[in-house]
């Protein structure tokens, strides 16, 4: 196994926006990486402070930052993740057929089960997740301190009813406050957010015409790409040695793969890396990057996060507007066909942020829907091997990912038109293209922005009716 290099300094980047050829070496990243491998065990890798945004356009300034933020690093959320893999080593052990290094990886798994009392803690956010939120919340206050520096900043944060979730918010809200004493925060947890800030039930399996076929596809990538025979022969002293309440071989190794991948998400020094060859652990983040694609970033799926796209853009209309109940331009706030001339009176005053947090299948299906960078490429169904070169999971959703757009204002005149309005796109603290042509560099008109996104939400209601 090659020596696994520091999370920190994985993904050393250039000052331009993330371009296309960017998402072409995830089979050099992982080699040079390991830890890369976990997918959405992945666990958050801070840019590297080499790493500067581009300058903000002359005469203008960030006033508003809109968010939604995945949960930090957790413990596994079921009990049978970590008892499958136990229970079969266990019964291989009663009957004698664990080689040295099966009872070594019985042994580890274990006593980390035990140690950390993961029956107890099952999804549950871990030391590693809160530090995470931690530096985000810093990191923020340090690239926009325009926006959290401000006497009159107001925060309002909101997150899913999951306690991850809800611990994610406060620990970066509370380095927000650490930055800022006087920092206005609404802190807000209700089912009645759900509908936008998770997956709502109806919507877990958006697909097209294709669906069969790719469901397909998918399985059979799967089984051409796992080879858990090395593997197994390696745990057990008898080749011919079955598991009669075995599934597979390979669900074995799938399971003690995920085990290994999420140990990253914790400070006890565990490590079952050295249980796989670096092409093993290549084939199973493959698999995963496949199925993530396949069934949340394809097609119609993207489209199972259109509520908080909803909310993006109207919650954006709150905050650009003069909240003056006088002001005759109120009723462009319900008007869904902006245009990019339209004048609108700006509240100099404002300066704020909506923070959302919930879960990594909202971060990658959103991701796709804006359009950030390449997260959303069109890939044929016949040539799923080849998507590593293209698309890499791991970039999208780790554990505490994040998208964040910023809205920028001219710094004068207090009706300026809609258009005037700049806005840039960062996905894990890395600035992404958006669709359409930038202004300069990677800010963007949100004019014209909106008035794609609304359109393409409108189209979707269309498609979906006719259903």
């Amino acid at each position: 196994m090659k020596k696994i290099l520091s999370l920190f300094s994985a993904f050393a980047l250039t000052v331009t926006c993330y371009a296309q050829q960017s998402w072409t070496q995830a089979r050099q990243e992982i080699h040079d990486n390991i830890l890369l491998s976990a997918s959405n065990y992945t666990a958050y890798v801070d840019p590297s402070p080499s790493e500067k945004y581009t300058p903000t356009p002359k005469g203008y300034e960030p006033f508003y930052l809109s968010h939604y933020g995945r949960h930090g690093s957790r413990w596994l959320i079921n009990d049978w993740e970590y008892m499958e893999v136990i229970n079969v080593l266990n019964r291989a052990h009663d009957r004698g057929k664990l080689s040295a290094r099966g009872e070594e990886l019985r042994e580890k798994i274990t006593r980390f089960y035990k140690d950390t009392d993961a029956r107890h803690r099952l999804g549950e956010l871990t030391d590693v997740g809160e530090q995470q939120h931690h530096r985000i919340g810093k990191r923020l206050t340090e690239h926009f301190p325009e926006i959290f520096g401000a006497k009159n900043c107001q925060v309002d944060a909101r997150s899913t009813v999951v306690i991850r979730c809800i611990l994610s918010m406060t620990a970066e809200c509370e380095e927000l406050t650490r930055f800022n004493k006087n920092l206005r925060i609404h802190n807000d947890v209700s089912n009645a957010f759900q509908f936008y800030l998770n997956r709502e039930p109806w919507e877990k399996r958006l697909t097209d015409a294709r669906s069969e076929m790719w469901s397909k596809a998918n399985f059979d990538f799967r089984k051409e790409y796992t080879h858990p025979e090395r593997f197994w022969n390696s745990i057990m002293n008898d080749p011919n040695y079955r598991d009669e309440k075995l599934g597979s071989r390979g669900d074995v190794m799938r399971r003690t793969f995920d085990i290994c991948a999420n140990m990253q998400s914790h400070l006890k020094g565990i490590s079952l890396w050295d249980f796989f060859t670096e092409e093993e652990c290549y084939d199973q983040w493959r698999i995963r990057n496949v199925d993530w694609y396949v069934n949340y970033s394809r097609g119609l799926t993207p489209f199972s996060q259109a509520n908080l796209l909803r909310n993006f853009l109207e919650t954006a209309d709150t905050c650009l507007i003069d909240e003056n109940p006088e002001s005759p331009l109120l009723p462009i706030m319900r008007d869904s066909s902006w245009g990019g001339g339209t004048h609108i009176a700006i509240d100099r005053n404002y300066r704020g942020a909506t923070l959302r947090f919930g879960h990594e299948v909202v971060v990658m299906p959103m991701a796709a829907l804006l359009e950030l960078g390449d997260c959303y490429p069109e890939w044929p169904l016949d040539d799923l091997r080849n998507l590593d070169k293209k698309w890499a999971n791991f970039r999208i959703f780790p554990m505490a990912s994040n998208i964040q757009l910023i809205f920028y204002r001219p710094k004068k005149g207090k009706m300026v038109k809609l258009d005037d309005i700049l806005v840039k796109a960062l996905l894990n603290e890395h600035e992404m293209t958006m669709p359409g042509k930038p202004v300069s560099g990677c800010y963007y008109r949100w004019g014209e922005l909106r008035q794609y996104y609304q359109e393409k939400l409108d189209k979707y209601l269309g498609i979906t009716r006719l259903r």
